[in-house]
C-alpha cells in the first residue's frame, strides 16, 4: 500500500522503538522517507529481542523536549511503556494509539498539541498505523483558547516537579 503524507510545513519526524515495534517502525520509516519527510531514527537499528525501550525512546523524547515543534512516532508492543518514558520529559505530550478510531490521533493534535504518537504494534496493522501517522502529522493544533489554557497548566506542573 502506498500512502502519501502531506509535507506542508512538516517538521522533522523522529522515530524510536524496541524489538516489539521494530518491524512496524521500519514500514512507517519507509513510507515517510518515500514521501519526502526528513526522518531521524533513534533505533533500534536491528531486531534484538533483549533490548529495552527506554534506551531508544528517551533519545527521541529528549529531542522533542528540546524542540517541541517537531514530531516523533514511537513504537512498542502496547505503546504504553513507551509513552510513560516519553512523558517524563518536559514539553513532551505523548499519546498512545492502538487502533479502532482514527479520531484519536486527530483529537490529540487538535486539543493537546501532542508531539509524540506512541503506537501499540501488537494491536495495529501496518495500514492502520500508517493511517494514524498520516492523521497525526497532518492535523494542526486548534489554537482554541481553552486548549491553550490547559496546556499552559500542564507546563506549570512540569515547572514545579
Amino acid at each position: 500500500m502506498k500512502v502519501s503524507f502531506s509535507k506542508k510545513n512538516s517538521p522533522t519526524v523522529y522515530l524510536a522503538t524496541d524489538h516489539a515495534g521494530f518491524e512496524l517502525k521500519e514500514k512507517i520509516k519507509e513510507a515517510l522517507i518515500r514521501d519526502g519527510y526528513e526522518v531521524k531514527d533513534f533505533g533500534a537499528a536491528k531486531y534484538d529481542a533483549e533490548d529495552d525501550y527506554p534506551d531508544f525512546i528517551s533519545k527521541a523524547a529528549e529531542t522533542i523536549s528540546q524542540d517541541p515543534g517537531n514530531r516523533a512516532i514511537i513504537f512498542g508492543g502496547s505503546g504504553q511503556g513507551e509513552a510513560i518514558v516519553a512523558n517524563k520529559f518536559p514539553g513532551v505530550r505523548a499519546a498512545v494509539y492502538y487502533g479502532n478510531a482514527e479520531e484519536m490521533p486527530k483529537l490529540t493534535r487538535q486539543h493537546n498539541d501532542s508531539n509524540i504518537l506512541s503506537l501499540g504494534a501488537r494491536f495495529l496493522t501496518p495500514d492502520d498505523a500508517i493511517a494514524a501517522v498520516k492523521v497525526f502529522l497532518e492535523t494542526p493544533f486548534s489554537e482554541e483558547q481553552r486548549h491553550i489554557r490547559r496546556i499552559e497548566k500542564i507546563k506549570k506542573i512540569e515547572e514545579t516537579i
